[in-house]
């Protein structure tokens, strides 16, 4: 009986796993409402990023790697149209 219990809450473990891993949603507009990639490059240079590592269409979201000025790893999605930060995960 403990086996299948055990079993039951491993499965239910590994079905929720994907959704941790899910971009936030940013925007529910269409494409043709964002800000060009380069209009988003723009605003994000002017932030407190450097060396953008990785830009791109995540879900709803712009989705970067880069470093902070300090050095740290950073995640960062953000609203499509509006260039605001959504969600930033800092190393």
């Amino acid at each position: 009986m403990k086996s299948v219990f055990k079993l039951a809450v491993l499965a239910a473990a590994v079905s929720f796993a994907p959704a941790a891993f899910a971009s936030p949603e940013c925007t529910k507009k269409p494409q043709s409402e964002w800000l060009t990639q380069e209009q988003m490059k723009e605003i994000i240079a002017k932030m407190d990023f450097k060396a953008v590592k990785v830009f791109q269409i995540s879900g709803s979201c712009y989705e970067v790697y880069a470093h902070t000025k300090d050095g740290h790893r950073a995640e960062i999605y953000f609203n499509p149209v509006t260039g605001k930060v959504v969600e930033k995960n800092v190393d």
